[in-house]
């Protein structure tokens, strides 16, 4: 048999594909797959014509397809465009949770949700009520997290950690070494005897 086909197969979720140099960090991260024993699967390996009138359709069903191939899961949770994770990755999250496969999840900063929201001017106290509020009035989170609760109780539901690094300026959506980090947790639960893994189970 083929051992690229024996391979455990990891789907790479994040906002990489919106990098200019998409091709080339999904690149990377599937030549680290391989150097762990995993075949990476990135979105980008099923391309869509994007002048097709149904592109986003096609590239919804396309992704679907390789989140369904796959035994596991990585997702890049660093905050994208706001405080928070790209919410594309984070449905696929949900969904693969869901489906009861194996999710790893990192970012490339260490500041918790509501740290990250104080640092750039986004939080006030609300001494009436104890609790934190954005712009709008509306309360923050203060459980530590790195994001919303539903992502890190989601994989620590699976018995894992919301892997947190801090990538150096000018790195922000190319540092590797928290993807690298869950390339080691994969590894580690797929070699490890059934009965000892954490049960994931679909909803």
């Amino acid at each position: 048999m083929n051992e690229d086909a024996e391979r455990k197969k990891i789907y790479l979720a994040g906002p990489e594909v919106f990098l200019p140099d998409e091709k080339e960090i999904g690149q990377r991260k599937k030549e680290l797959c391989a150097a762990y024993g995993f075949r990476g699967l990135f979105p980008f390996d099923n391309e869509v014509p994007l002048s097709d009138p149904e592109a986003s359709l096609l590239i919804y069903r396309a992704n679907l397809g390789l989140l369904r191939e796959a035994d596991c899961g990585i997702f890049n949770l660093t905050p994208f465009r706001g405080p928070s994770a790209d919410v594309g990755t984070v449905f696929e999250l949900g969904l693969l949770a869901g489906l009861g496969t194996p999710a790893f999840g990192y970012s490339n900063e260490r500041a918790s949700l509501l740290e990250r929201m104080r640092r750039d001017g986004q939080a006030a106290f609300d001494e009436s009520a104890l609790v934190w509020r954005d712009a709008s009035g509306l309360s923050i989170e203060d459980f530590g997290n790195a994001d919303n609760l539903m992502l890190d109780a989601c994989l620590a539901e699976q018995g894992r950690p919301l892997v947190r690094t801090q990538a150096g300026a000018g790195h922000r959506f190319t540092d590797l070494a928290g993807f690298e980090l869950c390339l080691e947790l994969a590894r580690d639960y797929f070699v490890s005897a059934p009965s000892q893994r954490t049960a994931v189970r679909a909803f």
